[in-house]
């Protein structure tokens, strides 16, 4: 009798020790984080302008091979009632992890912009991407892939090719409360490489709170040939948001 006691005294002491660590354990990672944020400016005198932006960018890591994002950008300005910039973003990349540098990636990319005459462009892209560092401080990723296109210009019939792409993604850690971050990517059509589209980001962040940051963005796209002499083939923009973290 004595000896079942013990064996039942000692039972309870590891089932206790075990459910005080299980107790004390850190809560798992969230399987979805992200960010949105928000920019506008106003002026009102000689003339009366206002841009505002909106963006977000969101992950989904269950911590196995695959991990998902999604990402958009809208920006909107005007000048004396008169619209200047109506241009849409959004974008959808899974990679899938082969090693710890090498990943597979299936993405695809939508882009609006009617002052550079663009109806809609869709493109689907599959390749595979290399991680050169990946550090808690420094990240430097390239992409390379093929995939289709299809372009529709105001008046015109929709126009698909094959396209070859390209991306490179870098991102720095500054200090515990400010970052730097880079990206390029590049969509050449197969049935004429002169017809490209090439963009280009900058961006500063700095932390307000734990959960927030103020941005400043710089963002500039390309398109080599556009469907009349009159568009300007380069448009840059520079945007400050508050950006909001999850």
């Amino acid at each position: 009798m004595h000896m079942r006691k013990r064996i039942l005294v000692g039972q309870l002491v590891v089932w206790g020790a075990i459910a005080s660590v299980m107790g004390q354990a850190p809560p798992p990672d969230p399987v979805w984080s992200g960010s949105a944020g928000a920019g506008l400016a106003l002026t009102g005198g000689n003339s009366d302008t206002s841009n505002y932006s909106f963006s977000f960018d969101f992950t989904r890591d269950p911590k196995t091979r695959n991990l998902m994002k999604f990402m958009g950008v809208y920006l909107r300005g005007s000048q004396d009632e008169q619209t200047t910039v109506d241009r849409l973003r959004l974008g959808f990349r899974n990679d899938y992890t082969v090693d710890d540098k090498l990943f597979a990636f299936g993405e695809i990319a939508y882009v609006r912009d009617p002052f550079k005459a663009i109806d809609y462009l869709l493109n689907p892209v599959g390749g595979i991407g290399y991680r050169l560092t990946e550090t808690d401080r420094v990240a430097l990723t390239v992409t390379g892939g093929l995939g289709v296109v299809w372009e529709k210009n105001p008046d015109v019939d929709v126009d698909a090719s094959g396209t070859v792409n390209a991306g490179q993604d870098f991102a720095f850690k500054i200090s515990e409360s400010a970052s730097i971050t880079q990206a390029f990517s590049a969509l050449w059509k197969m049935d004429d490489f002169e017809d490209a589209l090439y963009r280009f980001s900058l961006g500063l962040a700095t932390a307000l709170t734990q959960r927030s940051e103020l941005r400043i963005d710089f963002i500039n796209d390309f398109k080599n040939l556009t469907p009349s002499p009159e568009i300007k083939k380069n448009d840059y923009t520079f945007i400050t948001s508050l950006v909001f973290k999850f």
